[in-house]
């Protein structure tokens, strides 16, 4: 499983026309074979900021599933007026550590 994790900087005062499509292009990205799950979630210090995190099987399912395919050119039919400039995405995997417990949670406890 990989995360795909793309930041999207949207022009200012269309922040709510982006959302309402990201609501109609959702399925579009969420129906691609390979696609595990996809939220996206607004900046708290700047309202025209975005991240959209998507889980993909894989590098290749993401590329030859959507990338590749109609589902992407619908994709940014419906989100690109909106956007400021283009998005910038970047995969990224667990790390094994080998542990059981959760160790973020102990860091901060401890």
């Amino acid at each position: 499983m990989v995360l795909e994790v793309t930041l999207i900087d949207v022009l200012p005062g269309r922040e709510g026309d982006f959302v309402n499509a990201y609501q109609m292009a959702r399925p579009v990205v969420a129906g691609a074979p390979g696609c595990r799950s996809l939220r996206l979630q607004r900046a708290v210090e700047s309202s025209t900021r975005f991240v959209l995190l998507i889980e993909w099987d894989s590098v290749e399912a993401h590329e030859r599933n959507f990338r590749r395919t109609d589902r992407f050119a619908q994709w940014r039919a419906l989100i690109g007026g909106s956007l400021a400039q283009p998005p910038l995405a970047e995969y990224f995997t667990d790390i094994a550590t080998g542990h059981h417990r959760d160790l973020d949670r102990d860091f901060f406890t401890a």
